[in-house]
């Protein structure tokens, strides 16, 4: 089996930021990569504001182990140095389908052939993607919750093509940085969680499309009545608006296209991303 020590995240979002900084938490040597020194300034400022995160939310934390885990950071702009000697690289860029092919197309000349690839997408299937990989057989999706260090799960999916040994490895990395490793058996867009989810997201889009409800009325339905700690206009604030437009433009689907229509206009033109930017449905 793989022995994984070494790790590259491609992107540094919300989502991507917090994969890293989880597995340099648990000791793995971590780069972090980004298209621009403007997005790694963003970057440090989110592994900063994750090291205060884990000191206050994670059992067994401290400054101490803090400390080391941004000291297990490495950043570059520069993808070809990212990607120089790495065990596994998880693939965190947007939710474009075209974007992500022509990564793992440059990725599959400059990594070392023993890298693992792992793909974090949330809405596209492994199979969409293996062929541009140059290593269809070390090639498999890893899907993350967000906030990593509570809601720890690490969803696993491999293809027809995925060599078991491969799968082996990455679910025993996942368990390894602190996860709890989600063994898809065969693939299945939205994996298990968002299978569950993204339903619940488009019923409470629909809800606002056609005018039942505003979003704080929303999610306090939700909240109420099921005793979930958040409805899904908050969820959607914690995924990202940017994200939330990509998948549902995306879509075939008329209500997708509107609801995408509608956060372009009432949201993201005005800069209010969710979470990350301190604005979206709700104010942070």
């Amino acid at each position: 089996m793989p022995s994984i020590k070494t790790l590259t995240v491609l992107g540094t979002g919300v989502l991507g930021s917090q994969i890293a900084f989880q597995a340099a938490f648990h000791g793995f040597a971590v780069t972090a990569y980004d298209v621009d020194e403007d997005a790694l300034a963003k970057a440090r400022d989110r592994f900063t504001r994750l090291a205060g995160i884990y000191r206050a939310q994670v059992a067994g934390s401290s400054e101490g182990k803090t400390e080391a885990a941004l000291a297990n950071l490495r950043l570059t702009a520069d993808l070809g140095d990212a990607v120089v000697d790495p065990d596994l690289v998880i693939e965190a860029v947007p939710e474009l389908l075209e974007l992500k092919r022509d990564v793992y197309c440059k990725l599959a000349e400059l990594a070392p052939a023993k890298a693992i690839f792992a793909t974090n997408s949330s809405t596209l299937l492994p199979s969409d993607l293996k062929d541009f990989t140059g290593r269809p057989d070390r090639f498999l999706a890893l899907h993350y919750a967000n906030n990593i260090w509570a809601q720890n799960i690490a969803e696993v999916m491999g293809t027809a093509e995925t060599d078991p040994a491969v799968y082996a490895a990455v679910v025993d990395f996942a368990r390894n940085s602190g996860l709890e490793p989600i063994e898809i058996k065969t693939e299945k867009a939205g994996y298990v969680l968002n299978s569950l989810l993204v339903p619940l997201l488009n019923a409470a889009a629909g809800l606002l499309l056609q005018g039942v409800a505003d979003p704080h009325t929303i999610d306090k339905t939700w909240r109420i009545a099921t005793g979930a700690p958040s409805g899904p206009f908050q969820i959607y604030d914690v995924v990202g608006l940017t994200t939330a437009y990509n998948i549902a433009s995306a879509s075939p689907d008329a209500g997708s296209q509107a609801f995408a229509q509608y956060l372009k206009e009432h949201y993201i033109d005005q800069g209010k991303l969710g979470v990350a930017s301190g604005e979206g449905f709700y104010k942070y």
